[in-house]
């Protein structure tokens, strides 16, 4: 398919037409003899004299080579182009934050596999992350790692490989042994800061009470819920254990309420998967969707031609007036 990018060039085209008609024609004086007996003169050559002035004429072929490239020109300032097949860019309208629970109660072996084998609690965790983070094609997510503090393991990125590289990357107790909720949440607001999209959903999975945080939870929740964030939190850890390594079911519910988000918990690989699918299904994927088609310039062919046909006519003019001289 071809287009003009400037279609309105093609009002240029009777601009000569225009200038001809109209135009007061040029006018150029040459210098003349006068002799006492110019009738004598034109009655031997047998020329009747007449006053007036010499309009040149121009040949037909050099008229049409004018008009032609007059034409090629305008066409060429028209800026025709090809324009492509289109192409759909669907560019995700959510971001994700995953803040996980990497303190030192996540060692503990108390997950099972499907054959019913003990199974590490980060471990376990990372396997179903993997497979939640393969099914958000097209989603930016970022990973935020959290102990005694919190930290940034993997920015906002669309490259979801690189975000499973660094999760595989982290291990139990590298951000300390405690557990650090209320700073995580608060990491992944300032994250979110740099975000330029409406939907922004935080996933926190932790598996102990909050410690050592500096904001707490709540606080924390708070100002996710004014930001815009909603917030999924999910515990894995054991409600009936002591210190530490309890995790707080009802803090975890009180951030999801918060912020229009839920609370799960999940004390095995198959309730961490259904999980993270209840989550994918209360939150469907939203996209832009973006269409543009490809264009290739195509103006170069009208001035190729438009330089020919110069060349061409003032060949021509060349050998006519040189046939002339000689004949």
């Amino acid at each position: 398919m071809f287009s003009f990018a400037a279609p309105w060039v093609f009002l240029l085209l009777p601009l000569p037409a225009a200038v001809y008609f109209l135009a007061p024609p040029r006018r150029e004086k040459t210098a003349s003899v006068r002799i006492p007996f110019f009738r004598r003169v034109a009655q031997a050559a047998g020329v009747e004299p007449k006053s007036g002035s010499v309009i040149r004429k121009r040949a037909r072929l050099q008229t049409a080579s004018i008009i032609t490239i007059w034409v090629l020109l305008v066409l060429a300032l028209a800026r025709p182009e090809r324009l492509g097949e289109p192409i759909v860019i669907e560019k995700s309208a959510r971001d994700v934050v995953l803040a996980l629970d990497i303190s030192g109660s996540m060692d503990q072996r108390d997950f099972q596999t499907e054959s019913g084998a003990p199974m590490q609690r980060l471990d376990a965790v990372k396997g179903v992350l993997k497979q939640f983070i393969a099914e958000r094609d097209g989603d930016r997510m970022a990973l935020i790692i959290f102990g005694t503090r919190a930290f940034i393991q993997a920015p906002f990125t669309e490259d979801l490989n690189s975000l499973n590289g660094f999760l595989d990357q982290t291990q139990v107790g590298m951000a300390g042994p405690n557990t650090a909720l209320g700073d995580a949440i608060g990491l992944g607001i300032r994250t979110f800061e740099s975000s330029e999209v409406d939907q922004r959903l935080m996933i926190v999975l932790s598996d102990g009470a909050d410690t050592s945080s500096r904001m707490t939870p709540v606080n924390a929740s708070a100002i996710a819920a004014e930001k815009n964030v909603v917030i999924y939190t999910i515990g894995v850890g054991d409600p009936n254990a002591s210190g530490e390594d309890r995790v707080d079911l009802q803090a975890l519910q009180d951030i999801a309420d918060r912020t229009g988000g839920e609370y799960f918990f999940a004390d095995d690989t198959t309730a961490l998967a259904q999980t993270y699918a209840r989550i994918d299904e209360l939150n469907p994927r939203t996209v832009e969707t973006q269409s543009y088609r490809p264009r290739q310039s195509l103006s170069h062919i009208p001035l190729l031609l438009a330089l020919m046909a110069i060349l061409i006519s003032t060949a021509g003019f060349h050998f006519s007036h040189r046939k002339k001289g000689v004949s």
